[in-house]
């Protein structure tokens, strides 16, 4: 199964100048998911992250691995609307390589657990194989 923008619009919560998810891939619900994000000039942090030397913010990075893990809950534990996801924790973050106007990011999220409602991901962002970033993540979710 593949989701489009528009698709994904209807899972996560997110709008423009910050969702950060173009494509899924593939998922497997209950164990993992992968998406691109097309990264492209026009991105609004490049004005400033940096003039005449443009990078990917690397929070920015960990911030579409959780939007990936989110949706990945969401779909594998139909969840609602009627729900929020927070972010709870980032562990292990390393950022391996940067991520420049041009690049197509993709991103991997494993589910490794589910204790007491909050879910544990693991993540991984690739740009032509290579892997460009890595993080464990953590999410909630809360009624609106």
């Amino acid at each position: 199964m593949t989701m489009n923008v528009t698709e994904i619009m209807k899972v996560l919560p997110h709008r423009y100048p910050f969702l950060l998810v173009d494509r899924i891939l593939e998922i497997v619900p209950g164990e993992s998911m992968a998406a691109i994000k097309n990264v492209t000039i026009n991105e609004p942090f490049f004005q400033g992250h940096f003039p005449g030397h443009p990078i990917m913010p690397g929070v920015l990075i960990i911030e579409a691995m959780a939007q990936v893990g989110g949706a990945c809950a969401m779909i594998s534990d139909n969840i609602g609307d009627d729900k929020v996801t927070y972010f709870s924790g980032i562990d292990k973050v390393r950022f391996r390589k940067p991520v420049v106007p041009g690049d197509v990011l993709r991103i991997e999220i494993k589910l490794t657990a589910r204790r007491r409602g909050i879910y544990f991901f693991s993540g991984k962002a690739f740009v032509e194989g290579t892997l460009v970033a890595e993080a464990e993540l953590k999410a909630m979710f809360a009624d609106k």
